[in-house]
């Protein structure tokens, strides 16, 4: 007598939703340790970065490996100044948009607006490519600014080659010369938010990348995923919470009610960190000081009073986002351009993965699990 064998069903693949715990690669840039709260740019912590350094310098770290020497520093410095001029018909380009053009999509446009203006757009040699991520760079703080006073009915304005890139933002963004704590606050802004492993923006480029695609292509893909309010956005709320609190006497009935209400605290938790975000404290101080300054300390006293309340509440720590909008709103910087600052940023740390990509380039290929009807046969359209 036969026995049967019967087939065993393949077991269904694990799905990593999200992608959550997956490695797709390998990187020497940067090390997000979640549960020890550690942030590493190219083997430097980024408390050292944020208490000793400059964006330019962090940059270079970024795309060259290592902390560049003095004269290094001053002619990446002055060749990355260089490189902060728009193309005029990018200007007029945006010059054409709607005045309530949402800040994020002009962004976007732009971008891709400006390859249609560099010669070495399509490019692929090495030294091509670090000069367009170069211009991408140098450009990208001065499109965010002339998006800001275009939409204020200003002129953009000519960027300062003597300024530093965040003294230089500053003053794009507001018509005068920035004072030495707005300019160390635009550089810590820049330097905590440059770089942070494969986010979904970072992975974005890289994908985009992987096809060989121009940058222009590449960095238009990464500011779209950006955009999206659960990647970019949350210091935007933030600062809309400390305005509808308004005084900090009301903070304790704000906290009581959104829980009530199973509302979410903006500014607090983060996806990858289990304690504290090791970025979070650098901004808190210069809040403060900005707030004195202006003689409006409402809104950093606000800000003290709210992670006191939620953290009891709780149990969780605010992220970087927190500090971040009151500090953004003592700089002048409206909520709605926060992510544009963020891009302005990010934008080093795009760079430095793209070029990582390129040079050990694999197409970027996960399989999906098919959860759909098994194989069936076709009937003609009259017997459906």
């Amino acid at each position: 007598m036969t026995t049967a064998v019967q087939k065993e069903t393949p077991a269904s693949p694990v799905v990593a939703k999200g992608l959550k715990g997956v490695v797709a690669a390998d990187s020497a840039i940067c090390d997000v340790d979640g549960q020890l709260g550690r942030l590493i740019y190219r083997g430097y912590n980024i408390h050292d970065l944020a208490e000793h350094s400059t964006f330019e310098e962090v940059t270079y770290l970024l795309l060259k490996g290592e902390l560049p020497s003095t004269f290094q520093l001053q002619e990446f410095s002055a060749e990355l100044a260089e490189c902060r001029r728009i193309p005029p018909a990018v200007v007029e380009f945006l010059k054409a948009c709607p005045r309530d053009m949402l800040p994020m999509s002009a962004l976007r446009s732009a971008v891709s607006v400006a390859g249609l203006y560099d010669p070495q757009a399509e490019e692929s040699t090495p030294e091509a490519q670090s000069q367009t991520a170069l211009r991408l760079i140098g450009m990208m703080s001065s499109l965010v600014a002339a998006i800001h006073r275009l939409r204020q009915g200003l002129e953009p304005l000519d960027p300062l080659l003597e300024l530093s890139h965040a003294g230089n933002f500053m003053y794009l963004l507001n018509g005068r010369i920035p004072t030495a704590d707005e300019t160390r606050a635009m550089d810590l802004i820049l330097i905590l938010h440059a770089e942070h492993g494969f986010n979904a923006s970072t992975f974005s480029a890289r994908v985009i990348s992987a096809t060989l695609s121009d940058w222009y292509s590449v960095i238009a893909g990464a500011i779209g995923a950006l955009k999206g309010p659960l990647h970019g956005g949350a210091n935007t709320e933030v600062l809309k919470t400390l305005f509808e609190i308004g005084d900090v006497k009301k903070v304790a009935e704000y906290v009581e009610t959104t829980r009530a209400n199973k509302g979410k605290f903006m500014g607090f938790g983060h996806a990858v960190y289990q304690v504290e975000d090791p970025r979070a404290r650098h901004l808190k101080e210069l809040s403060r000081r900005l707030g004195l300054e202006q003689g409006q300390p409402q809104w950093y006293e606000i800000s003290v009073e709210l992670e006191r309340v939620v953290r009891e509440a709780i149990r969780k720590n605010c992220n970087v986002d927190f500090y971040s909008a009151s500090l953004q709103h003592y700089m002048g910087i409206p909520g709605d351009l926060f992510t544009c600052i963020f891009a302005a940023s990010r934008i080093s740390g795009w760079c430095a993965h793209v070029l990582e990509q390129w040079a050990d380039n694999k197409i970027i290929r996960p399989s999906s699990n098919y959860t759909g009807p098994a194989e069936r046969s076709y009937l003609a359209i009259e017997q459906r």
